[in-house]
């Protein structure tokens, strides 16, 4: 992939993580992607899986922002997240699993609803709150399950958003 795809790549993933749509991401989109992930599987905040939602979409924020918000003004916009975070996360994966690790532990464990792990149908139900086109979300959450044990366990998924994001999957 040349470097002006992956650009492209890149910029369209920004949306994803732009969940209000205002152009810019900031906390207020990883807080609103914790609350529906929570209010989708009827877990309240004060629980202590919604606590690790909520602390691990905090600590995704923090990581991209920490990459990304060359200004400082607590936003990275567009141009940021191309130039910024999508070169470093490429350049240091590790870094991407890092930052992203926690929210997506704590996302797998509101979705485990009987304790064996997140099932696909779990999945497909986190990934149309989170954005997803409904057409598409069955179809991506089954092939999150790379192993076909009809769960999706922390690494299957660290290493598809990873891959989606733009990011080789480290190691993990």
């Amino acid at each position: 992939m040349d470097s002006a795809e992956y650009e492209r790549k890149i910029a369209a993933r920004f949306a994803t993580f732009d969940q209000d749509g205002n152009g810019y991401i900031d906390r207020e989109d990883f807080s609103a992607a914790a609350k529906a992930v929570l209010a989708e599987f009827g877990t309240t905040a004060r629980s202590d899986r919604g606590q690790a939602v909520f602390a691990g979409a905090e600590a995704f924020w923090q990581g991209m922002a920490g990459i990304a918000d060359v200004d400082g003004d607590q936003r990275v916009t567009r141009e940021e997240y191309i130039t910024g975070a999508a070169k470093r996360l490429r350049d240091n994966p590790e870094r991407f699993a890092e930052i992203a690790r926690p929210f997506l532990r704590a996302v797998i464990a509101v979705a485990d609803e009987d304790g064996g792990g997140a099932t696909p149908a779990a999945a497909t139900r986190v990934l149309r709150v989170l954005g997803t086109p409904a057409e598409l979300a069955g179809q991506v959450a089954t092939a999150l399950d790379g192993d076909g044990d009809g769960r999706i366990s922390e690494n299957e998924i660290l290493s598809a958003f990873s891959a989606y994001c733009g990011v080789e999957a480290p190691d993990a």
